[in-house]
């Protein structure tokens, strides 16, 4: 037989059922409901439900049939016209036979007469395969720890090490005691957190503040329930919240079960479920709703109930797991996100469990589709959805408002988060101080630099005008003795440090400056005659040693580099100056030491 597809909706007379069942034989039709039983056949369609109402056969049913579409659409009266029937949308439910719920084990021995007794003696098999006894080995007994849905899964991972070690981080859990565990994992997020991450994420937040605007399905459902919450009190998430296709197939292929959890395990269970939401509610925030090949790693790794098979003890101790992982492992690390994936949980199970069971279908579907993921399917998402379609609406509005009244900082994390704010705001404030301090700086310099070339184009102007009357002293002189006076050395010294200064090349080199321990460079400027052309030369090297002193800060220190640099390969320039110069032979000797005199004719002869 095939379940078919089906839906069930209300109104305060009738129950509707929709029933989809192409390629039926309608002709072997067959119908039949009484009070919670409703059963449904059309070969090869079978179909049987368990109302969550009373339903009565008064005359008033309908019954239709669309050929074209194959679908029945059928009105049951209601027994009570008015009750509102709750888990409508509850599927998996819906499909479970009507029976007793009891906390009598499963497997009961009953017992026989006692001729039945004798009977099974003489049956007995003598045959049977013996094997000698073994006395257990001495020994402390292995540890069996339990995990899973309501702690009800052990030696799983003895089995399957090999494929979920990709998917949990504690290793050994069949080994790994409750306590061990929480204790690793506050190990493994203390050495993954890291500080520079977090900060990178706290200052530029534009992405973040991208997503945290991101409206998700169940912002405009929470929006529409509280506008109709004071309109009727019978109001049902189902017309709020709506099942696809897909999600009503995944629903049908769930085999119903019944959970015998005592009050701890239930306790796990409801916290388990708002650690999974949470991580739910982060991945659907970052990636605006679509899935991508993060979306399994992200609600795996941000749960600790999935990732550590953490069974925690109370609200608070979920909400600082969750604010821990966020900011230890995702790509964004941002507080905000914490508190605004608290907050849509809270509408989620304020929604009710409609709400509830669409996330987990969805994260069944996340987990379905990745290879190594699927496992905790089984060991969790599952068993969260057949559950959570048996629990009353009251249990989960219990849940949401003791989760909206737990209050969570960032002093709870563990990792001095607002220190840590505080540190790199006060090394921002320095930097920006110092940024403005500068750019005062810079707005003063321009102002400065045409002073200072104003008092240096008149010192040079002066300069120039002292040197022609010296020129002319020097000639005169040279004409009587042949020598120069050594007092013109100490003036020329005098002269030209001024503008070597101002061009930035005096300061730390002794070969822009005349020294007067300078013995062989002065020996050389004695020991030789100044013709004309050299004092025409040098003229006009002073001229544009002037040009040069008007020029910027920056290229009077650009050009000094350069100076310098021509500096160390001046050895050979000398030489060639010599010849350009006289044309006559050598007419400067090489100096051990650079001469100031030759080092401006040879910028000169690099300018030209």
């Amino acid at each position: 037989m095939i379940t078919p597809d089906f839906e069930l909706s209300q109104d305060p007379d009738f129950l509707t059922v929709i029933i989809r069942v192409p390629y039926a034989r309608v002709s072997e039709l067959d119908l039949f409901f009484e009070g919670e039983d409703f059963k449904f056949y059309a070969k090869p369609y079978f179909l049987r439900l368990t109302l969550p109402g009373r339903v009565v056969e008064d005359g008033r049913e309908k019954a239709s049939y669309d050929t074209d579409k194959g679908v029945f659409t059928i009105q049951l009266p209601k027994e009570s016209p008015g009750q509102y029937f709750e888990g409508l949308d509850m599927l998996t439910s819906l499909l479970a036979p009507k029976k007793s719920r009891t906390a009598k084990p499963l497997v009961e021995e009953i017992g026989v007469p006692a001729e039945e007794e004798e009977e099974e003696e003489e049956e007995f098999d003598w045959e049977i395969e013996q094997t000698l006894y073994k006395e257990a080995a001495e020994g402390p007994v292995p540890l069996q720890c339990y995990y899973g849905f309501g702690n009800l899964r052990s030696g799983v991972f003895q089995r399957l090490q090999d494929e979920l070690s990709d998917v949990i981080d504690v290793k050994d859990p069949d080994q790994t005691p409750t306590d061990e565990r929480k204790m690793k994992r506050l190990e493994a997020e203390a050495a993954k957190f890291d500080p520079d991450h977090y900060l990178a994420d706290f200052f530029e937040d534009e992405a973040i503040q991208h997503i945290l605007k991101y409206k998700p399905w169940w912002v405009d459902a929470h929006k529409k329930m509280m506008a109709l919450q004071g309109e009727s009190q019978n109001h049902g998430s189902h017309t709020l919240v709506i099942f696809s296709d897909e999600e009503r197939e995944q629903l049908r292929k769930f085999t119903n079960k019944s959970y015998l959890l005592d009050k701890r395990s239930r306790h796990l269970v409801y916290l388990g479920l708002i650690d999974i939401l949470l991580a739910y509610c982060y991945e659907i925030r970052v990636n605006e709703g679509d899935k991508n090949v993060e979306s399994s790693w992200n609600v795996r790794k941000l749960s600790a109930t999935l990732c550590w098979l953490e069974c925690f003890t109370s609200i608070h101790d979920v909400l600082v797991s969750f604010g821990r992982r966020v900011v230890c492992y995702p790509l964004y690390r941002h507080f905000g996100l914490v508190t605004r994936a608290f907050n849509d949980t809270v509408m989620i199970l304020q929604l009710g469990r409609a709400a509830v069971l669409k996330c987990l279908l969805d994260i069944h579907r996340i987990f379905r589709e990745s290879d190594p993921a699927y496992i905790l399917n089984d060991l969790f998402i599952t068993d969260y959805c057949i559950w959570i379609q048996k629990i009353k609406s009251k249990k989960l509005a219990a849940l949401s408002e003791s989760l909206q009244k737990t209050t969570l900082a960032k002093s709870h994390l563990g990792f001095e988060l607002e220190e840590l704010e505080a540190a790199a705001v006060l090394v921002l404030e320095e930097e920006s101080k110092l940024t403005a301090a500068g750019m005062v700086s810079r707005q003063q310099l321009p102002s400065s630099e045409s002073e200072t070339s104003d008092s240096e184009e008149s010192s040079s102007t002066s300069s120039s005008e002292t040197e022609g009357s010296d020129s002319n002293e020097r000639e005169s002189s040279t004409a009587e003795d042949g020598k120069i006076n050594p007092l013109q050395g100490m003036l020329q010294e005098e002269r030209t440090a001024p503008l070597i200064d101002c061009n930035g090349l005096r300061q730390g080199t002794n070969a822009l400056t005349f020294e007067a321990s300078d013995e062989k460079s002065k020996a050389s400027l004695q020991s030789t005659s100044v013709p004309g052309k050299l004092i025409e030369e040098l003229e006009k090297q002073m001229h544009t040693a002037m040009r040069l002193s008007e020029q910027p800060e920056g290229l009077a220190s650009a050009s000094g580099f350069a100076l310098r640099e021509q500096e160390e390969n001046h050895v050979s320039e000398p030489v060639r100056f010599s010849k350009v110069t006289t044309g006559k032979g050598d007419f400067l000797e090489v100096p051990s030491k650079t001469n100031p005199l030759l080092f401006l004719c040879s910028t000169n002869e690099d300018e030209d």
